[in-house]
């Protein structure tokens, strides 16, 4: 038992230091972005500016409103956190690794290496694909509404609530975010066995109709933003069933040099 507690409390002190880091990381990170989040904000606000632009509205400055004394200041924080977390996730991300590596083959440790390095950047790439393309597309949809007063017509303008409109764009970023995950873990789950290239291939009509399905459920209930992330969704599905293909085709080529390795011996 003395044996065996040892190790333990190691395992549990190191496990406390690497929270402990990522803890601070975060925290700094938090305190950065909270200090910079009216510039975060604005930042946030230039695909809509875009929108207004495209359809030329009679607007001389985009407006936002807050309806509750808290509101912004609300809003203020939740920008805070999801930039910390963004800020803090390269930190966290070396701590995990740190953590789980010593218990890791060297040739484990090499595979894992790269999906922690490929996370980041697949989620960094679905936001740019909400920043640029599918904010702007659903803010020109709904903008598009907007009626023109006159003799006899009600003048109609839509007046976005800053928490609303934060709301939709971290909404839509994290739904793409993890969406664009799906090769990652596909890739890791044919590395473990635990699906198959032929398998996904066979499934792949089950997997476009999922796929509108979450659209529909993860964005706005217009057309333009559920295709927007409904396509690229099958055409990551199509990705990770060729990275499950170099992964079996690797897995067979070490079965194969270990079965020669064996008939040497």
């Amino acid at each position: 038992m003395e044996a065996t507690a040892a190790p333990l409390m190691s395992h549990l002190i190191e496990l406390r230091s690497r929270l402990m880091w990522s803890i601070g990381a975060f925290f700094i990170a938090f305190v950065i972005c909270y200090s910079l989040s009216t510039q975060i904000f604005n930042l946030l606000v230039v695909p809509f500016q875009w929108a207004v632009d495209w359809l030329d509205l009679a607007r001389d400055d985009v407006r936002f409103i807050y309806t509750a004394p808290q509101e912004f200041f609300f809003t203020r924080i939740k920008i805070g956190a999801f930039g910390g977390l963004v800020l803090a996730f390269p930190v966290i991300a070396a701590q995990l690794y740190m953590f789980v590596a010593p218990g890791l083959y060297r040739n484990e440790r090499g595979a894992f290496l790269p999906y922690l390095v490929a996370t980041p950047v697949l989620f960094l790439i679905g936001a740019a694909l909400v920043y640029f393309m599918i904010i702007p597309m659903a803010m020109w949809f709904f903008l598009s509404m907007e009626q023109t007063g006159g003799d006899g017509i009600a003048s109609i303008q839509h007046l976005p609530k800053v928490s609303e409109y934060l709301g939709l764009i971290m909404t839509l970023i994290f739904a793409f975010g993890i969406v664009f995950q799906l090769p990652v873990a596909i890739t890791l789950l044919a590395r473990a066995g635990l699906v198959t290239t032929e398998g996904l291939a066979d499934k792949r009509k089950y997997a476009v109709v999922i796929a509108f399905v979450a659209a529909a459920i993860l964005t706005p209930p217009d057309p333009l933003t559920q295709i927007g992330l409904a396509v690229p969704t099958i055409l990551l599905y199509e990705v990770s069933i060729f990275a499950a293909r170099h992964v079996e085709r690797q897995r067979k080529e070490r079965e194969q040099a270990a079965a020669e390795e064996t008939d040497r011996s």
